[in-house]
């Protein structure tokens, strides 16, 4: 048999089948004992059948003639049937007289008083007269299996309701009593990935309790080394700002103070380097955010009107009004999303678009009314196994591209933080070219 894996339905069927076996065991002892009691008296029906009717038979043989010493077989005023039958005989085992179905074959010799059998038939044998007189009464065994069995069915025919809402009253019990552990185990189910809050589980049977205080515990010690981590990368990130704006300006000071042209060009290098830099450490911060948690907002926001200002802003440093095409829904397009989470991941979306698509086609942005956005780009297609990859910080499609490789990594953090989910295609549907990223954002309202 195989052990089903849920504790609810392992409890219920463990308990359920001892119900059952209890049941059967109560139920054959309860026949056995009855068994014994019918048997007990049915003996002394019989026995007091004979001894009722011996001192009758005698007085009838003795009334007698003489000559008429023949069986005779008693008379009965209308058929029936007879659970006992009897016969009386003499000395020499003559038969003197018998009930009308009795068949003298299923008599044995007399032996002596008291109970007997036969494969056929239960016995009980008397004696009067010194025992020149014997009286031997029969009672089919058949007889008395049949009214066992019609006492088990008896038995039965409760048990079959019983036992099953037995079953269905053990069930029901369980998983009312396991109501709180589903609670717990819902509770955390619907936890994302950067919710590392403590459970509650007050509720919890003090077996399971233990096991929901060491789960908080860990929780605890993830959120702890996470928001280190974290820390020390935003941490990190801010700090580099103030150096690396400082270290620009002079840069960009000797690019305009100086004449000597192989000094500009090693200046200009290094205001490059520098912005690299700036950008990197401002993705850093937004990866930083983007894993911190706290990703969803108590109201449902407008993520289109959000999309429209971010395009607009990105149009405006593209510096081409028609770089980028914005296709967007007549009604409200609504989600529990933080703003400044959606905008960061809009943001690095299009941003990886415009850097590494095609500069004669147009990024084309679309959200639509059940929440799928798409932003596609022109240009080479990716290979299946790179774009497997491009999702992992620091990957980049090809060695040549610019950025640090932190747009789609910045956007999946987001996207699983908040429920959604991201998906890369290339080439882009219903062409041989390009490349789309697929947001499905959760949580609708």
């Amino acid at each position: 048999m195989i052990t089903p894996k849920s504790l609810q339905w392992r409890l219920s069927l463990w308990l359920g089948l001892g119900i059952a076996l209890v049941w059967a065991l109560a139920a054959a002892v309860t026949t056995q004992n009855l068994r014994h009691e019918m048997d007990e008296v049915f003996d002394s029906a019989l026995a007091e059948t004979g001894q009722r009717l011996l001192p009758l038979a005698v007085r009838d043989i003795i009334g007698r003639d003489s000559e008429d010493s023949a069986s005779q077989s008693v008379a009965t005023m209308r058929e029936h049937d007879e659970h006992f039958t009897y016969v009386v005989r003499n000395a020499e085992g003559q038969v003197l007289l018998r009930s009308h179905q009795a068949d003298p074959a299923i008599f044995p010799p007399f032996s002596g008083m008291g109970f007997s059998d036969t494969p056929s038939h239960r016995l009980y044998s008397d004696a009067a007269l010194q025992g020149t007189i014997t009286i031997t009464v029969a009672e089919p065994q058949a007889r008395r299996r049949a009214l066992a069995w019609q006492v088990l069915i008896g038995l039965a025919r409760p048990l079959a309701l019983i036992v099953p809402i037995s079953l269905i009253g053990v069930w029901a019990v369980v998983r009312l009593s396991m109501t709180s552990l589903r609670r717990f185990r819902s509770e955390i189910e619907r936890r994302g990935a950067g919710d590392l809050t403590v459970v509650a589980g007050g509720d919890l049977p003090s077996e399971i309790r233990p096991v929901a205080q060491a789960v908080n515990q860990l929780l605890e010690r993830l959120r702890r080394a996470l928001e280190a981590e974290r820390s020390f990368t935003a941490n990190s990130a801010h700090e580099l700002r103030t150096p690396v704006a400082a270290a620009l300006a002079q840069a960009q000071r000797l690019i305009i103070e100086t004449t000597d042209a192989a000094a500009r060009k090693r200046a200009l290098d290094i205001e490059a380097a520098l912005r690299r830099l700036s950008g990197l450490s401002e993705k850093l911060m937004q990866l930083a955010r983007a894993e911190g948690g706290r990703l969803h907002s108590a109201e449902p926001v407008d993520t289109g009107a959000l999309l429209r200002m971010i395009v607009a802003e990105l149009t405006v440093s593209a510096g081409d009004a028609g770089r980028i095409e914005l296709v967007l829904p007549d009604a409200p397009v609504l989600a529990h999303i933080d703003p400044d989470a959606f905008a960061i991941l809009t943001r690095n979306l299009i941003e990886n678009a415009l850097k590494h698509g095609s500069l004669t086609d147009p990024v084309c942005v679309a959200l639509s009314i059940d929440g799928l956005l798409c932003v596609a780009n022109a240009g080479p297609a990716v290979p299946q196994d790179l774009l497997a990859r491009l999702l992992n910080p620091f990957e980049r499609g090809r060695a040549q591209a610019k950025g640090a490789g932190l747009g789609l990594a910045i956007a999946k953090a987001v996207a699983t933080g908040t429920g959604s989910r991201l998906e890369l295609i290339s080439p882009r549907e219903g062409r041989e070219d390009g490349f789309e990223a697929r947001l499905q954002i959760g949580r609708l309202a």
